[in-house]
């Protein structure tokens, strides 16, 4: 079964777009892996000048230095590849952070952890692919409807996130536990909606517009699932955590390894948005209502009021990132604890794709 998908103008070889990660989890070697091997790969901009000397100082530069070089290194590796950056609208300095992606020469840059509502007017003219992230019918309609009246644009992908993702989670504690830990709705019915939602828009303007599905998407079985629901694509992070190429330390890719499933919660993080981790001694300490010292405020979310947040998360994923994994928080997809060894990206795709795509 042959399963043609574009982004844009660009032609991708196969239907799999890799999560953004961040703090440093999937940076360059990643992205640049996984679009060598015919999918799109897919760098997190967040804090993603984390190992800049003078990130601590001059963090907005550092992390605009850092991703063009990793942009640089991810091109190298898939010099026809489609790379692109996840850049989330809670992150300040959200505006620039899209102009430099842009800049760098992104296929394309995808956008949640809020509604990007004006992507188009930052992004301006430029050939980059846009998809906002949605989580409801409710909000893709309510992308796709100002989109079209005041920029006569539709996005050229559109990310469907489940409640079985991994970090921040585009769903209240109350959604999830309906969703996840209750299990009295099917996501598979807020999915159709979507779906049907964005090809009416799609079908009145005339164009095509992929759909990719994300969340707890870590077999065939279950990319064969979305693509029956009618995904044109899916996206998968937690799978590739645990791979060679996967920019994280190793002792960070061993936690999800050595994790179990009861250790994998639903935690909030400083700015009050509900997240999805490892428990770790870190976490333990958190849910234990302890203060966490941090370091000087690096300006990473809007909304953080660094005098009253009991933790920093920019401090709580750079420790991830570097493998000190008792000191970090470890944001991982419902089913990382199904990770049982370390993978080459190629293996990854071909286990999710099979011999029919």
């Amino acid at each position: 079964m042959e399963k043609e998908l574009w982004i844009g103008k660009r032609r991708v070889e196969k239907p799999v777009l890799q999560g953004g990660m961040g703090v440093g989890i999937s940076l360059g070697n990643l992205a640049g892996s996984v679009a060598a091997n015919g999918g799109v790969g897919i760098i997190s901009a967040a804090q993603i000048g984390f190992r800049e000397p003078d990130f601590d100082t001059n963090t907005e530069e550092a992390n605009v230095r850092a991703m063009h070089s990793e942009y640089a290194k991810a091109r190298k590796l898939a010099p026809e590849g489609v790379i692109g950056f996840n850049i989330m609208v809670a992150m300040r300095h959200y505006e620039h952070y899209v102009k430099e992606a842009v800049q760098a020469g992104a296929d394309l840059i995808v956008s949640g952890a809020g509604l990007p509502m004006d992507l188009p007017a930052i992004a301006g003219k430029a050939k980059t692919a846009l998809a906002p992230i949605v989580s409801s019918e409710r909000s893709a309609r309510l992308i796709l409807k100002y989109w079209e009246k005041k920029y006569q644009r539709l996005p050229d992908l559109v990310v469907i996130e489940g409640p079985q993702a991994g970090g921040h989670l585009g769903f209240s504690p109350e959604q999830l536990a309906e969703y996840v830990q209750e299990k009295k709705k099917n996501f598979d019915e807020e999915v159709t909606r979507i779906i049907t939602t964005v090809k009416e828009f799609a079908q009145k303007a005339k164009m095509s517009i992929p759909v990719a599905l994300a969340g707890g998407i870590d077999s065939r079985e279950a990319a064969c699932h979305a693509f029956a629901l009618g995904a044109d694509a899916i996206q998968v992070a937690t799978r590739f955590v645990t791979t060679e190429e996967c920019d994280a330390d190793i002792r960070y890719k061993q936690a999800y390894i050595q994790a179990k499933e009861t250790d994998i919660v639903i935690t909030k993080s400083p700015v009050g948005m509900p997240g999805r981790a490892i428990l770790n001694p870190f976490l333990k300490k958190v849910q234990n209502g302890e203060q966490i010292p941090h370091s000087k405020c690096h300006g990473c979310l809007k909304n953080c009021k660094p005098s009253e947040i009991p933790y920093c998360i920019t401090d709580a994923l750079i420790h991830a990132a570097k493998g000190e994994t008792d000191q970090a928080l470890l944001f991982c997809g419902a089913n990382a604890w199904k990770a049982k060894k370390i993978q080459t990206v190629r293996e990854v795709m071909e286990e999710m794709l099979g011999d029919e795509l």
